[in-house]
């Protein structure tokens, strides 16, 4: 599929496995009860594409601008995936699963993740602005910068002592 276009296309019940969507356009296409493992979705453009109970397994997800896709119908959930320099921003992504996910550099910028987990994930780089943290699981995540100025973290859960990397931005000493 690598540089191909599958555009306006609608995919039900499929297992995309060992793919290499490299540059492919999904504009307008819609997933439904789909299944990427280990793909590569490097730079893939998915200009109001719709993803339904989404699994993205083992997948390589590089350079994806996902604030354009369809945000009425995303459910998704990511395991074990490497995600670098998306862009998750302006998304209702509530409920969003990323487990023992690599997510560098990763934009989540007036993001509803509400009870979203990052469990046991790398959040190196990764900004989290204006965004709500309500009830996300944080536990087993590391490298995250959060300001809880900025963000709603009203019962959110996060480890120790990865839980103090949240007192960073009050330029605070802890012996």
């Amino acid at each position: 599929f690598k540089t191909s276009e599958l555009s306006a296309e609608e995919f039900s019940n499929c297992k995309f496995i060992d793919c290499n969507f490299l540059e492919t356009k999904f504009f307008g296409s819609v997933f439904i009860d789909c299944e990427f493992k280990n793909c590569n979705l490097a730079n893939i453009l998915v200009g109001d594409a719709s993803f339904q109970n989404v699994v993205f397994r083992e997948c390589k997800l590089i350079g994806i601008s996902f604030s354009v896709v369809n945000s009425l119908l995303v459910e998704w959930k990511f395991v074990n995936c490497k995600i670098e320099l998306c862009n998750f921003s302006d998304l209702n992504v509530s409920g969003t699963e990323f487990r023992e996910c690599s997510i560098l550099e990763t934009d989540f910028v007036n993001t509803n993740l509400k009870k979203a987990s990052f469990l046991d994930s790398d959040l190196r780089g990764s900004k989290f602005e204006n965004s709500n943290l309500e009830s996300v699981n944080f536990v087993g995540a590391k490298n995250y910068s959060i300001n809880p100025l900025q963000n709603n973290v009203k019962k959110a859960k996060f480890g120790v002592p990865e839980v103090l990397a949240l007192l960073a931005e009050f330029e605070i000493k802890i012996e």
